[in-house]
Protein backbone atom coordinates (compact mmCIF):
# COMPACT_ATOMS: atom_id res chain seq x y z
CA UNK A 1 0.00 0.00 0.00
CA UNK A 2 1.10 3.87 -0.54
CA UNK A 3 -0.46 6.50 0.51
CA UNK A 4 0.61 10.11 1.28
CA UNK A 5 1.31 11.86 4.32
CA UNK A 6 0.67 15.75 5.33
CA UNK A 7 4.47 17.19 6.58
CA UNK A 8 5.26 16.16 10.40
CA UNK A 9 5.68 19.75 11.51
CA UNK A 10 2.21 20.89 10.44
CA UNK A 11 0.28 18.98 13.23
CA UNK A 12 -3.22 19.54 11.61
CA UNK A 13 -2.27 19.61 8.15
CA UNK A 14 -4.98 17.27 5.76
CA UNK A 15 -3.14 17.41 2.41
CA UNK A 16 -0.11 16.05 0.84
CA UNK A 17 1.78 17.29 -2.14
CA UNK A 18 0.80 14.83 -5.60
CA UNK A 19 3.56 12.56 -6.89
CA UNK A 20 4.37 12.57 -10.39
CA UNK A 21 4.69 8.44 -10.25
CA UNK A 22 4.84 6.73 -7.43
CA UNK A 23 7.22 4.61 -4.61
CA UNK A 24 6.90 0.55 -4.63
CA UNK A 25 8.69 -0.78 -1.95
CA UNK A 26 11.02 -3.91 -1.59
CA UNK A 27 9.72 -6.35 0.76
CA UNK A 28 6.41 -4.99 0.77
CA UNK A 29 7.12 -2.39 3.07
CA UNK A 30 4.96 0.57 3.65
CA UNK A 31 6.19 4.14 2.58
CA UNK A 32 4.71 7.70 3.03
CA UNK A 33 5.83 10.27 0.30
CA UNK A 34 5.17 13.86 1.94
CA UNK A 35 6.37 16.56 -0.35
CA UNK A 36 7.24 16.60 -4.07
CA UNK A 37 8.30 19.60 -5.94
CA UNK A 38 8.78 19.97 -9.85
CA UNK A 39 10.37 22.36 -11.92
CA UNK A 40 10.27 21.78 -15.67
CA UNK A 41 12.60 23.78 -18.12
CA UNK A 42 11.35 23.28 -22.19
CA UNK A 43 13.12 24.21 -25.03
CA UNK A 44 11.66 22.91 -28.54
CA UNK A 45 10.81 19.66 -27.87
CA UNK A 46 13.72 19.15 -25.06
CA UNK A 47 11.49 18.50 -21.39
CA UNK A 48 14.18 18.55 -18.52
CA UNK A 49 12.32 17.49 -15.20
CA UNK A 50 13.69 18.42 -11.75
CA UNK A 51 12.10 16.40 -8.92
CA UNK A 52 12.61 16.71 -5.08
CA UNK A 53 11.10 13.79 -3.07
CA UNK A 54 11.02 13.07 1.08
CA UNK A 55 9.48 9.96 1.99
CA UNK A 56 8.65 8.68 5.83
CA UNK A 57 9.08 5.04 6.32
CA UNK A 58 11.40 2.23 7.26
CA UNK A 59 15.16 2.39 6.20
CA UNK A 60 14.74 0.00 3.42
CA UNK A 61 15.52 -0.42 -0.16
CA UNK A 62 12.55 1.68 -2.02
CA UNK A 63 12.44 3.22 -5.49
CA UNK A 64 10.08 5.75 -7.66
CA UNK A 65 8.30 4.43 -11.19
CA UNK A 66 7.80 7.45 -13.63
CA UNK A 67 6.24 6.60 -16.87
CA UNK A 68 8.86 8.33 -19.43
CA UNK A 69 8.27 9.12 -23.25
CA UNK A 70 11.76 8.02 -24.35
CA UNK A 71 14.94 5.63 -23.24
CA UNK A 72 16.89 7.47 -20.86
CA UNK A 73 20.90 7.26 -20.91
CA UNK A 74 23.33 7.70 -18.01
CA UNK A 75 24.05 10.92 -19.16
CA UNK A 76 20.03 12.07 -19.22
CA UNK A 77 20.21 11.56 -15.64
CA UNK A 78 21.93 13.33 -12.57
CA UNK A 79 21.20 14.28 -8.60
CA UNK A 80 20.72 18.28 -8.12
CA UNK A 81 21.59 20.01 -4.43
CA UNK A 82 18.21 20.36 -2.50
CA UNK A 83 18.63 24.34 -2.62
CA UNK A 84 17.44 25.21 -5.51
CA UNK A 85 13.83 24.10 -5.40
CA UNK A 86 13.47 26.17 -2.06
CA UNK A 87 14.53 28.96 -4.30
CA UNK A 88 12.12 28.24 -7.02
CA UNK A 89 9.48 27.81 -4.98
CA UNK A 90 10.02 31.15 -2.83
CA UNK A 91 10.21 33.25 -5.97
CA UNK A 92 6.83 31.88 -7.10
CA UNK A 93 4.91 31.54 -4.16
CA UNK A 94 1.98 33.50 -3.44
CA UNK A 95 3.41 36.73 -1.55
CA UNK A 96 2.46 39.31 1.12
CA UNK A 97 3.60 43.13 1.42
CA UNK A 98 3.10 45.64 3.82
CA UNK A 99 2.48 49.48 2.59
CA UNK A 100 2.38 52.85 4.29
CA UNK A 101 0.52 55.53 3.51
CA UNK A 102 3.10 58.59 3.22
CA UNK A 103 2.54 62.12 4.29
CA UNK A 104 -0.50 63.75 2.31
CA UNK A 105 1.91 66.88 2.70
CA UNK A 106 4.71 65.86 1.69
CA UNK A 107 5.86 67.57 -1.91
CA UNK A 108 8.12 65.25 -3.76
CA UNK A 109 10.94 66.87 -5.56
CA UNK A 110 10.62 66.58 -9.36
CA UNK A 111 12.12 64.29 -11.14
CA UNK A 112 13.18 63.18 -14.74
CA UNK A 113 11.09 60.87 -16.18
CA UNK A 114 12.53 57.41 -18.06
CA UNK A 115 10.90 55.47 -20.62
CA UNK A 116 9.27 52.55 -19.27
CA UNK A 117 10.45 48.93 -20.91
CA UNK A 118 9.67 45.76 -20.27
CA UNK A 119 11.26 43.58 -17.71
CA UNK A 120 14.72 42.71 -18.99
CA UNK A 121 15.06 41.70 -16.76
CA UNK A 122 25.75 1.39 -19.55
CA UNK A 123 23.98 -1.68 -19.42
CA UNK A 124 26.42 -3.73 -17.35
CA UNK A 125 27.98 -6.75 -19.37
CA UNK A 126 27.91 -9.10 -17.03
CA UNK A 127 24.28 -8.14 -15.82
CA UNK A 128 21.94 -11.28 -16.27
CA UNK A 129 18.58 -10.35 -17.58
CA UNK A 130 16.00 -10.24 -14.87
CA UNK A 131 13.16 -10.25 -16.92
CA UNK A 132 10.51 -13.68 -18.06
CA UNK A 133 10.34 -13.07 -21.62
CA UNK A 134 6.90 -14.32 -21.31
CA UNK A 135 6.15 -11.54 -19.06
CA UNK A 136 6.63 -8.83 -22.34
CA UNK A 137 8.93 -6.65 -20.13
CA UNK A 138 12.04 -5.26 -21.43
CA UNK A 139 15.49 -3.74 -19.23
CA UNK A 140 16.41 -1.02 -21.61
CA UNK A 141 19.28 0.44 -19.44
CA UNK A 142 20.28 -0.03 -16.36
CA UNK A 143 22.89 2.59 -14.64
CA UNK A 144 23.28 3.98 -11.02
CA UNK A 145 23.43 7.93 -10.33
CA UNK A 146 24.50 9.36 -6.72
CA UNK A 147 21.93 6.97 -4.33
CA UNK A 148 19.80 6.16 -7.25
CA UNK A 149 20.23 2.87 -9.27
CA UNK A 150 17.98 3.05 -11.85
CA UNK A 151 16.56 0.85 -14.37
CA UNK A 152 14.48 1.73 -17.79
CA UNK A 153 12.13 -0.55 -18.41
CA UNK A 154 9.52 -0.90 -21.21
CA UNK A 155 6.27 -3.41 -21.44
CA UNK A 156 3.96 -4.88 -23.90
CA UNK A 157 1.53 -5.37 -21.46
CA UNK A 158 0.34 -3.47 -18.08
CA UNK A 159 -0.16 -6.76 -16.43
CA UNK A 160 3.71 -8.08 -17.44
CA UNK A 161 4.85 -4.97 -16.10
CA UNK A 162 2.82 -5.34 -12.66
CA UNK A 163 3.97 -8.88 -12.74
CA UNK A 164 7.96 -7.86 -13.28
CA UNK A 165 7.61 -5.86 -10.28
CA UNK A 166 6.25 -7.91 -7.92
CA UNK A 167 8.62 -11.14 -9.18
CA UNK A 168 11.56 -7.89 -8.55
CA UNK A 169 10.17 -8.11 -4.96
CA UNK A 170 8.11 -5.23 -5.21
CA UNK A 171 4.77 -4.74 -3.46
CA UNK A 172 2.47 -2.82 -5.91
CA UNK A 173 -0.61 -0.54 -4.75
CA UNK A 174 -4.00 -2.06 -5.50
CA UNK A 175 -5.26 -1.05 -8.89
CA UNK A 176 -1.63 -0.08 -10.65
CA UNK A 177 -2.57 -2.48 -13.70
CA UNK A 178 -5.12 0.13 -15.38
CA UNK A 179 -2.92 3.25 -14.47
CA UNK A 180 0.03 1.33 -16.39
CA UNK A 181 -1.69 0.53 -19.59
CA UNK A 182 -2.18 4.00 -20.86
CA UNK A 183 1.09 4.93 -20.63
CA UNK A 184 1.78 1.40 -21.91
CA UNK A 185 -0.34 2.00 -25.25
CA UNK A 186 1.23 5.26 -25.61
CA UNK A 187 4.67 3.59 -26.11
CA UNK A 188 6.07 4.89 -22.84
CA UNK A 189 9.31 3.21 -20.77
CA UNK A 190 9.05 3.74 -17.00
CA UNK A 191 12.25 4.70 -15.26
CA UNK A 192 12.51 3.01 -12.08
CA UNK A 193 15.06 4.45 -9.56
CA UNK A 194 15.81 2.14 -6.82
CA UNK A 195 16.95 3.60 -3.78
CA UNK A 196 20.11 2.00 -1.41
CA UNK A 197 18.88 3.27 1.76
CA UNK A 198 22.94 2.54 3.20
CA UNK A 199 23.60 5.80 1.03
CA UNK A 200 20.81 7.69 2.27
CA UNK A 201 20.89 9.72 6.20
CA UNK A 202 17.57 9.35 8.34
CA UNK A 203 16.36 11.54 10.92
CA UNK A 204 13.42 10.73 13.13
CA UNK A 205 12.29 8.07 10.37
CA UNK A 206 12.21 11.17 7.74
CA UNK A 207 14.63 10.94 4.25
CA UNK A 208 15.29 13.97 2.05
CA UNK A 209 16.52 12.39 -1.14
CA UNK A 210 18.60 13.90 -3.28
CA UNK A 211 17.08 15.26 -6.31
CA UNK A 212 16.99 14.06 -9.61
CA UNK A 213 17.04 16.06 -12.99
CA UNK A 214 16.57 14.45 -16.37
CA UNK A 215 16.30 15.24 -19.83
CA UNK A 216 14.45 13.74 -22.89
CA UNK A 217 13.08 14.89 -26.26
CA UNK A 218 9.64 14.54 -27.40
CA UNK A 219 6.97 16.91 -28.99
CA UNK A 220 4.33 16.27 -26.04
CA UNK A 221 4.81 18.62 -23.06
CA UNK A 222 3.30 16.87 -20.22
CA UNK A 223 3.66 16.08 -16.65
CA UNK A 224 2.40 12.14 -15.44
CA UNK A 225 0.51 12.38 -12.59
CA UNK A 226 -2.36 9.56 -13.02
CA UNK A 227 0.58 7.09 -11.12
CA UNK A 228 0.37 9.19 -7.99
CA UNK A 229 -2.97 8.97 -7.66
CA UNK A 230 -3.36 5.33 -6.60
CA UNK A 231 -5.01 4.73 -3.47
CA UNK A 232 -5.14 8.55 -2.74
CA UNK A 233 -7.67 8.88 0.07
CA UNK A 234 -6.95 12.29 0.36
CA UNK A 235 -7.12 15.43 -1.74
CA UNK A 236 -3.73 15.77 -2.81
CA UNK A 237 -1.74 19.45 -4.39
CA UNK A 238 0.44 19.61 -7.30
CA UNK A 239 2.61 22.96 -8.20
CA UNK A 240 4.56 22.67 -11.25
CA UNK A 241 6.66 25.62 -11.88
CA UNK A 242 7.92 25.76 -15.92
CA UNK A 243 11.21 27.70 -17.02
CA UNK A 244 10.66 28.39 -20.52
CA UNK A 245 12.55 31.46 -22.77
CA UNK A 246 10.06 34.62 -23.08
CA UNK A 247 7.44 31.83 -22.65
CA UNK A 248 4.36 31.60 -20.24
CA UNK A 249 2.78 28.04 -20.05
CA UNK A 250 -0.66 26.75 -19.12
CA UNK A 251 -2.65 23.30 -19.37
CA UNK A 252 -3.98 22.52 -22.44
CA UNK A 253 -6.68 19.67 -21.42
CA UNK A 254 -8.13 21.23 -18.06
CA UNK A 255 -9.78 24.68 -17.69
CA UNK A 256 -7.32 27.78 -16.79
CA UNK A 257 -7.51 30.31 -14.30
CA UNK A 258 -5.83 33.12 -12.20
CA UNK A 259 -5.75 33.30 -8.64
CA UNK A 260 -7.24 36.81 -7.61
CA UNK A 261 -4.61 39.03 -6.72
CA UNK A 262 -3.76 42.66 -5.82
CA UNK A 263 -6.51 42.11 -2.44
CA UNK A 264 -5.71 44.33 0.22
CA UNK A 265 -6.01 42.68 3.33
CA UNK A 266 -6.77 43.39 7.13
CA UNK A 267 -3.99 44.00 9.44
CA UNK A 268 -4.75 41.09 11.18
CA UNK A 269 -3.87 39.29 8.30
CA UNK A 270 0.03 39.22 8.55
CA UNK A 271 0.26 36.16 11.17
CA UNK A 272 -2.43 34.28 8.29
CA UNK A 273 -1.67 35.00 5.71
CA UNK A 274 -1.37 31.00 4.55
CA UNK A 275 -4.35 30.49 6.08
CA UNK A 276 -6.13 33.08 3.97
CA UNK A 277 -4.38 32.47 0.51
CA UNK A 278 -5.60 28.40 0.82
CA UNK A 279 -9.00 29.95 1.36
CA UNK A 280 -8.19 32.06 -1.43
CA UNK A 281 -7.57 29.25 -3.63
CA UNK A 282 -10.17 26.81 -2.57
CA UNK A 283 -12.75 29.34 -3.25
CA UNK A 284 -11.42 29.95 -6.57
CA UNK A 285 -11.65 25.95 -7.36
CA UNK A 286 -14.98 25.91 -6.31
CA UNK A 287 -16.04 28.84 -8.50
CA UNK A 288 -14.08 27.10 -11.38
CA UNK A 289 -13.92 23.05 -10.44
CA UNK A 290 -11.13 21.10 -11.81
CA UNK A 291 -9.43 24.16 -12.91
CA UNK A 292 -5.26 24.59 -13.04
CA UNK A 293 -4.54 27.60 -11.14
CA UNK A 294 -2.30 29.92 -12.77
CA UNK A 295 -0.22 31.62 -9.25
CA UNK A 296 2.97 33.50 -11.05
CA UNK A 297 4.24 34.18 -14.84
CA UNK A 298 7.26 36.58 -14.51
CA UNK A 299 10.81 36.85 -16.22
CA UNK A 300 13.02 34.75 -13.89
CA UNK A 301 15.65 37.22 -13.60
CA UNK A 302 13.48 39.81 -12.05
CA UNK A 303 10.92 40.35 -9.22
CA UNK A 304 8.69 43.01 -7.46
CA UNK A 305 8.45 42.64 -4.43
CA UNK A 306 11.28 39.68 -3.94
CA UNK A 307 10.43 37.10 -1.42
CA UNK A 308 14.06 35.84 -2.19
CA UNK A 309 16.39 36.64 -5.07
CA UNK A 310 15.76 35.94 -8.50
CA UNK A 311 17.47 33.10 -10.62
CA UNK A 312 21.07 33.66 -11.70
CA UNK A 313 22.44 31.85 -14.57
CA UNK A 314 24.24 28.85 -11.86
CA UNK A 315 20.46 28.56 -11.49
CA UNK A 316 19.59 28.46 -15.15
CA UNK A 317 22.29 25.62 -15.43
CA UNK A 318 21.19 23.39 -12.53
CA UNK A 319 17.78 23.32 -13.51
CA UNK A 320 18.54 22.41 -17.14
CA UNK A 321 19.62 25.90 -19.92
CA UNK A 322 23.13 23.62 -20.07
CA UNK A 323 21.28 20.91 -21.78
CA UNK A 324 18.71 22.70 -24.17
CA UNK A 325 19.51 22.72 -27.25
CA UNK A 326 20.40 26.40 -27.79
CA UNK A 327 23.03 25.42 -25.31
CA UNK A 328 24.05 22.72 -27.47
CA UNK A 329 24.26 23.82 -30.40
CA UNK A 330 27.63 25.80 -30.65
CA UNK A 331 25.46 28.99 -30.73
CA UNK A 332 24.26 29.48 -27.64
CA UNK A 333 21.68 32.83 -27.24
CA UNK A 334 23.01 35.91 -26.19
CA UNK A 335 21.35 35.74 -22.61
CA UNK A 336 20.77 39.59 -22.03
CA UNK A 337 18.60 39.46 -24.54
CA UNK A 338 14.99 40.00 -23.64
CA UNK A 339 13.79 37.74 -26.39
CA UNK A 340 15.68 34.84 -24.88
CA UNK A 341 15.15 36.00 -20.83
CA UNK A 342 13.56 32.67 -19.01
CA UNK A 343 9.99 33.23 -18.00
CA UNK A 344 8.77 31.48 -14.94
CA UNK A 345 5.31 30.15 -14.68
CA UNK A 346 3.62 28.85 -11.39
CA UNK A 347 0.89 26.46 -11.93
CA UNK A 348 -1.21 25.06 -8.69
CA UNK A 349 -3.50 22.22 -9.24
CA UNK A 350 -6.05 20.07 -6.01
CA UNK A 351 -7.68 17.15 -6.90
CA UNK A 352 -8.23 13.50 -5.49
CA UNK A 353 -8.20 9.87 -7.60
CA UNK A 354 -11.80 11.04 -8.95
CA UNK A 355 -11.41 14.35 -10.23
CA UNK A 356 -8.31 14.43 -12.43
CA UNK A 357 -8.65 11.61 -15.49
CA UNK A 358 -5.53 12.30 -16.92
CA UNK A 359 -1.75 13.87 -17.17
CA UNK A 360 -1.16 17.57 -17.06
CA UNK A 361 -0.63 18.40 -20.75
CA UNK A 362 0.86 22.03 -21.23
CA UNK A 363 0.43 24.52 -24.27
CA UNK A 364 2.18 27.69 -24.73
CA UNK A 365 0.17 31.05 -23.48
CA UNK A 366 0.25 34.63 -24.34
CA UNK A 367 1.99 36.70 -21.72
CA UNK A 368 -0.45 38.73 -19.30
CA UNK A 369 0.43 41.16 -16.33
CA UNK A 370 -1.43 41.67 -12.97
CA UNK A 371 -0.84 41.66 -9.11
CA UNK A 372 1.56 45.26 -9.84
CA UNK A 373 1.57 48.44 -7.57
CA UNK A 374 -0.62 50.21 -10.20
CA UNK A 375 -2.78 52.62 -8.30
CA UNK A 376 -5.58 54.70 -9.75
CA UNK A 377 -6.55 57.55 -7.26
CA UNK A 378 -4.79 55.65 -4.56
CA UNK A 379 -6.47 52.65 -5.22
CA UNK A 380 -5.42 49.06 -6.93
CA UNK A 381 -7.29 48.33 -9.52
CA UNK A 382 -5.56 45.61 -11.01
CA UNK A 383 -6.83 42.35 -9.21
CA UNK A 384 -7.38 40.28 -12.18
CA UNK A 385 -5.18 39.91 -14.98
CA UNK A 386 -4.75 41.59 -18.90
CA UNK A 387 -2.87 40.28 -21.50
CA UNK A 388 0.20 42.38 -22.55
CA UNK A 389 3.19 41.84 -24.70
CA UNK A 390 5.55 40.68 -21.66
CA UNK A 391 4.61 38.48 -18.13
CA UNK A 392 4.43 40.20 -14.96
CA UNK A 393 1.67 38.27 -12.96
CA UNK A 394 1.76 37.31 -9.92
CA UNK A 395 -0.50 36.71 -6.53
CA UNK A 396 0.42 39.67 -4.39
CA UNK A 397 -1.42 40.53 -1.71
CA UNK A 398 -1.08 43.68 0.75
CA UNK A 399 -1.81 45.21 4.27
CA UNK A 400 -1.76 48.81 4.38
CA UNK A 401 -1.32 51.27 6.93
CA UNK A 402 -2.83 54.50 6.19
CA UNK A 403 -1.51 57.89 7.72
CA UNK A 404 -2.12 58.41 11.32
CA UNK A 405 0.28 61.36 11.60
CA UNK A 406 -0.75 65.02 11.57
CA UNK A 407 -1.98 66.41 8.27
CA UNK A 408 -0.90 70.86 8.25
CA UNK A 409 -1.61 71.54 4.92
CA UNK A 410 -4.84 72.70 3.43
CA UNK A 411 -4.35 70.43 -0.24
CA UNK A 412 -3.30 67.14 1.41
CA UNK A 413 -2.86 64.03 -1.48
CA UNK A 414 -3.72 60.19 0.18
CA UNK A 415 -3.08 57.26 -1.65
CA UNK A 416 0.36 57.60 -1.65
CA UNK A 417 2.53 54.37 -0.15
CA UNK A 418 5.72 53.18 0.51
CA UNK A 419 8.03 51.98 3.19
CA UNK A 420 7.13 52.59 7.16
CA UNK A 421 8.09 55.77 8.72
CA UNK A 422 11.23 56.92 10.25
CA UNK A 423 12.12 54.71 13.18
CA UNK A 424 9.86 51.57 12.23
CA UNK A 425 11.25 48.73 10.53
CA UNK A 426 9.49 47.26 7.62
CA UNK A 427 8.87 43.73 7.75
CA UNK A 428 9.98 41.51 4.54
CA UNK A 429 8.11 40.14 1.91
CA UNK A 430 6.33 36.97 3.28
CA UNK A 431 5.99 33.83 0.83
CA UNK A 432 2.95 31.89 0.84
CA UNK A 433 4.90 28.29 1.24
CA UNK A 434 4.01 25.14 2.94
CA UNK A 435 0.16 25.89 1.43
CA UNK A 436 -0.61 21.98 0.86
CA UNK A 437 -0.42 21.11 4.51
CA UNK A 438 -2.48 23.93 5.99
CA UNK A 439 -5.48 23.42 8.19
CA UNK A 440 -8.22 24.89 5.45
CA UNK A 441 -11.16 27.21 6.63
CA UNK A 442 -13.38 28.49 3.29
CA UNK A 443 -13.76 31.76 5.44
CA UNK A 444 -10.95 33.00 6.53
CA UNK A 445 -10.96 34.73 2.95
CA UNK A 446 -14.00 37.02 3.89
CA UNK A 447 -12.90 37.71 7.62
CA UNK A 448 -9.28 38.79 6.21
CA UNK A 449 -10.00 40.25 2.84
CA UNK A 450 -10.09 44.10 3.13
CA UNK A 451 -10.81 44.41 -0.79
CA UNK A 452 -13.90 43.83 -2.44
CA UNK A 453 -13.22 40.51 -4.49
CA UNK A 454 -15.33 40.86 -7.91
CA UNK A 455 -14.25 37.49 -9.08
CA UNK A 456 -15.88 35.56 -5.68
CA UNK A 457 -18.60 38.20 -5.01
CA UNK A 458 -17.39 39.25 -1.86
CA UNK A 459 -17.98 42.62 -0.50
CA UNK A 460 -14.89 42.41 1.34
CA UNK A 461 -14.29 43.67 5.62
CA UNK A 462 -14.24 47.39 6.77
CA UNK A 463 -10.90 46.89 8.91
CA UNK A 464 -10.19 49.70 11.31
CA UNK A 465 -7.06 50.76 9.13
CA UNK A 466 -9.31 50.99 6.40
CA UNK A 467 -12.24 53.36 7.85
CA UNK A 468 -9.73 55.72 9.26
CA UNK A 469 -8.23 55.78 5.91
CA UNK A 470 -11.79 56.60 4.28
CA UNK A 471 -12.96 58.97 6.66
CA UNK A 472 -9.71 60.89 6.15
CA UNK A 473 -10.39 61.56 2.73
CA UNK A 474 -14.03 63.29 3.38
Amino acid sequence: MIRTLALAAFSFASAAHAFCGFYVAGGGAELFNNATQVVLMREGTRTVLSMQNNYQGPPENFAMVIPVPVVLKKENVKTLSKDIFSTVDKLSAPRLVEYWEQDPCYIPPPEDIEEESGAVDKMEADEKPSSKPSLGVKVEARFSVGEYEIVILSAKDALGLELWLKENKYKIPSGAEPLFRPYIQQGMKFFVAKVDSKKVTFKDGMAALSPLRFHYDSEKFELPVRLGLINAKEKQDLIVNILARNQRYEVANLPNVTIPTNIDLVPSAKSEFPFFYVSLFDRTLKNNPKAVVTEYAWQATSCDPCPTSPLSDGDFATLGSDVLPSATSGKPLDPYDPKNSFVLTRLHARYDKTSLGEDLVFKAAEPIVGGREFLTDGRNLEQGFRKDSWNNFQARYAIRYPWTGPVKCSNPVYGRWGGPPTGQVAGETKAAEGTAFVARDPSKVEKLAESPIAELQLKGMKSKAGEALRKSKK
